[in-house]
């Protein structure tokens, strides 16, 4: 493999898929692709489609309840079944999936991602969640979630109970001696982690993947969540609404990974949510539309949620009234503070507020031309606000079609983004050296 770190810095890009797409009534448009959820083939072709832009990676997240059966906004197909399906019409691009450390067992998720390693030829990557809704630990056996502190301590033992599982095959046990030994057993051995969550014997019953390790991605924000990821994260995905909050999380990371002695690069990929069209007025359009499909009552519902008091009464379609500052607010204080700061910044109405909610969340949301996205991407990239981005287009198949044909295009003029793929693993994809047998 070529000397990783003598590349050019290239922009990292995954495409998450959501259902219809990440805006909540993306399902409602009359050109949704709502009534194929159930059919694998939709997903094939999103995932062709970003393999023909030459992304890094296709990302599901998953859940472990159902959430509300009249909101189409969710999918129904399990994310690690999908992928080996998709990974088989696919030939480069790599393939994500969230596993709950509270839900799946070391060794059940061990098996799993490592078939697909397998599978795919090298292409996996997991995405290591601890789970937070008792809705989803009920499901589980639980009569309600394991304290904050709890499930990041069992998501850190699960993690390198992974990891020794996945070692506990060399890489060159395997013999096929058919006058011998079919594996030798001096290179497959016993794992017997006894830890505070889990007992672990091994060996796994899958030789060791592909990659060594399949890429270990981690999402967390919280200050557990941010330790986990300096010691084990190969790969982060973030969440920031604008550059000052993208540079203040990306600066505090790569301070901690550097604490903990790893001399490793690990990208940090905010959510990147885009309306892309040949001109501004016409992106202006298209998130208008999708946001005109949102229920009123529901959406209004959620956000009194959100900010503690009744909006029910309020215009649509005028500016929103004056809320208390954040240090006067006693409920959750992240959503608030995005919230006030999309308000300030873009001094929106009270639909297109509800819109952006529903596309995204938190996340950046960026609306214009081919150039003037690129403009942006390009400033966080440059300006310690990101390594790349994951990207969530807010309807689908169209958001990502309209992003491959026209943003793509534009990066690669600029020499920000790959125009061939240069490797076959999504290791090899992110930058990333394939780990010795520990």
């Amino acid at each position: 493999m070529a000397n990783l770190h003598s590349r050019r810095r290239m922009m990292h890009l995954n495409l998450f898929l959501m259902g219809c797409g990440h805006h909540r009534a993306a399902w409602r448009h009359p050109q949704s692709a709502v009534e194929q959820l159930g059919d694998i083939r939709y997903y094939e072709r999103l995932a062709q489609t970003a393999e023909r832009g030459k992304l890094d990676a296709v990302f599901f997240a998953d859940s472990n309840s159902t959430g509300d059966v009249s909101d189409g906004s969710w999918w129904y197909l399990e994310p690690l079944t999908a992928i080996a399906a998709m990974s088989r019409a696919t030939e480069k691009i790599g393939f994500i999936s969230t596993v709950s450390s509270t839900f799946y067992t070391p060794f059940h998720a061990a098996r799993l991602v490592a078939s697909l390693d397998h599978i795919s030829g090298g292409r996996i990557g997991w995405n290591v969640v601890t789970s937070m809704f008792d809705v989803e630990a009920r499901n589980h056996g639980y009569e309600s979630m394991p304290g904050h502190a709890e499930r990041y301590r069992r998501a850190d033992e699960f993690v390198q109970a992974v990891l020794g599982l996945w070692d506990s095959w060399g890489d060159d046990a395997l013999k096929f001696d058919r006058q011998g030994h079919y594996a030798d057993p001096a290179k497959v051995q016993p794992v017997n982690h006894r830890g505070e969550f889990f007992r672990v014997d091994g060996p796994l019953n899958v030789p060791r993947p592909v990659q060594g390790h399949p890429v270990l991605f981690q999402a967390g924000a919280s200050e557990p969540g941010r330790e986990l990821a300096a010691r084990c994260a190969e790969a982060i995905y973030a969440v920031a609404y604008d550059l000052p909050a993208a540079q203040n999380y990306y600066r505090d990371i790569k301070r901690r990974v550097k604490a903990a002695g790893r001399e490793v690069d690990v990208p940090i990929m905010p959510g990147l949510v885009t309306y892309v069209a040949a001109t501004e007025e016409e992106a202006f359009r298209k998130q208008r539309e999708l946001d005109e499909l949102l229920p009123a009552d529901a959406s209004l519902r959620q956000l009194a949620t959100f900010i503690g008091q009744d909006c029910s009464a309020w215009e649509l379609d005028a500016p929103i009234p004056a809320l208390p500052p954040l240090s006067e607010f006693s409920g959750p204080q992240g959503r608030y503070s995005t919230i006030l700061r999309i308000i300030e910044t873009e001094q929106p109405t009270l639909r297109q507020l509800l819109g952006r909610l529903a596309a995204g969340g938190g996340h950046c949301t960026m609306v214009g031309t081919p150039q003037q996205i690129a403009d942006r991407m390009e400033h966080w990239f440059n300006n310690e606000g990101a390594d790349g981005f994951n990207l969530m287009p807010p309807s689908l198949p169209a958001g990502i079609e309209d992003f491959i044909e026209q943003v793509v295009p534009e990066l690669q003029r600029r020499g920000l983004f790959r125009t061939a793929y240069e490797s076959c693993t999504l290791r090899e994809h992110l930058g990333l050296a394939r780990p010795d047998k520990s």
